[in-house]
């Protein structure tokens, strides 16, 4: 087995509002990050910082959260690496969760998964904006609560499990940061048998030899780990109290996406690849040399014709229209609506870009696209560059009319 050799910290990392890869990294930087690590190999950043994560969640706002939500199925899973357990253990035929039954199987040792909680909990979802302004993908959380064993584990160098384990040996198919929120979790790492496994390749289990550890190694509240996709492992509660983490998981898009993208933009002007396959082609007979002659000429044409830039604007465009605004506090604002005095700024994590479309500029961003005049754009500049500004700053002939639509969309917020 490999030595461990953690990094630890030194000093207090940035927090997560000013920058979140270094809140999760530091002191790893984002260049030394991204060239070493991203897609290679895991980091294990031991914080020795126990509060680190307690604005984004804490054991006690999971327990309200699943006390008071509407939760429905898909909200919320259990699994037990020993004792395996049915959806329908714990949703009815009208797809409600029977709370009792999670509590119950809980305190039977089964792990409580909360996917998407980032969308019912407000910090939690600004943080993931904050990462998706970072690696420009959509980012997502799945939040694990593994209860303590009812005899205080302890891991031995065997190699073998000791605590509550929600996971048998397994590799994700995105990468993922681990942040520990409460109790302490034990992490074996083992080999990589999928190297950077496709998003739609899902784990089987038994497919893969698990093979000898090469890392292990102990996670407290306010450490994280960095792992990659195709690296399998498997992690346990070891402490005395419940092990609570969040998992963030990055959705990225891949070359191959890329790839398919402009295949099917160059598609709408050359008509050999809207051409139906040959009649009969799953024939056990069917002679295929005509078929393979097309498609070496498709293949010279993706060569010879394909372009990057429509499919990059396509996916980047997809992805700015596809983040949730972030509107918190225009509601409650609504009794003051904005005057010409009141200053503003762009909020933070707002993905945005601006297009000419035929004489008139687009907004494109998050729930999609707001039209402009041409002769907006020097206001549009002004009020989207992050500086305090009023309404008398921008030059166009109806600045609070302009301010009050990217407020009410999520783009502005108060300055004061």
């Amino acid at each position: 087995m490999a030595d461990v050799r953690p990094v630890r910290a030194a000093g207090a990392p940035p927090r997560w509002e000013e920058d979140a890869l270094g809140f999760l990294i530091a002191p790893v930087t984002r260049e030394a990050f991204l060239a070493d690590f991203y897609e290679r190999q895991p980091l294990v950043d031991l914080r020795g910082e126990p509060e680190r994560y307690a604005d984004l969640l804490t054991l006690e706002t999971l327990d309200r959260f699943i006390a008071s939500a509407d939760l429905r199925e898909g909200m919320i899973d259990l699994t037990n690496h020993h004792d395996r357990i049915s959806r329908d253990d714990y949703v009815d035929e009208n797809g409600r969760v029977i709370r009792s039954a999670i509590t119950e199987e809980y305190l039977r040792g089964a792990t409580i998964i909360l996917p998407h909680l980032h969308d019912s909990l407000f910090n939690l979802g600004e943080f993931c904006r904050s990462l998706e302004e970072v690696f420009t993908c959509h980012v997502q959380t799945n939040v694990y609560l593994t209860p303590q064993p009812r005899e205080t584990a302890k891991t031995e160098d065997d190699g073998k499990g000791h605590g509550n384990q929600g996971f048998p040996p397994h590799y994700d198919n995105h990468d993922v940061f681990v942040m520990q929120v409460s109790g302490q979790k034990a992490w074996r790492i083992y080999g990589t048998p999928v190297d950077i496994p496709y998003r739609g390749e899902r784990f089987e289990l038994g497919k893969y030899e698990t093979g000898e550890v090469t890392q292990r190694f102990t996670l407290n509240p306010g450490d994280c780990l960095y792992l990659p996709r195709g690296v399998m492992h498997d992690a346990e509660n070891v402490g005395e109290e419940p092990s609570l983490h969040i998992t963030v998981g990055l959705i990225t898009k891949t070359w191959a996406d890329l790839l398919l993208e402009s295949i099917s933009e160059l598609a709408l002007t050359e008509p050999g690849f809207r051409r139906s396959l040959p009649a009969g082609f799953a024939a056990r007979d069917f002679d295929r040399t005509k078929a393979k002659a097309h498609f070496e000429r498709l293949v010279a044409l993706i060569g010879e014709k394909a372009g990057m830039d429509g499919a990059f604007d396509l996916l980047a465009d997809t992805f700015l229209r596809a983040r949730r605004p972030n509107v918190a506090g225009v509601v409650a604002g609504s009794a003051r609506p904005p005057q010409a005095g009141d200053r503003y700024r762009r909020r933070r994590f707002v993905p945005w870009s601006v297009a000419d479309d035929e004489g008139k500029l687009v907004l494109v961003g998050p729930d999609g696209d707001i039209d402009f005049k041409a002769e907006d754009g020097d206001a549009l500049d002004i009020a989207l560059s992050g500086a305090s500004f009023a309404a008398g700053d921008l030059p166009c002939a109806e600045p609070e009319d302009l301010v009050r639509t990217l407020w009410a969309a999520g783009y502005l917020e108060r300055a004061d």
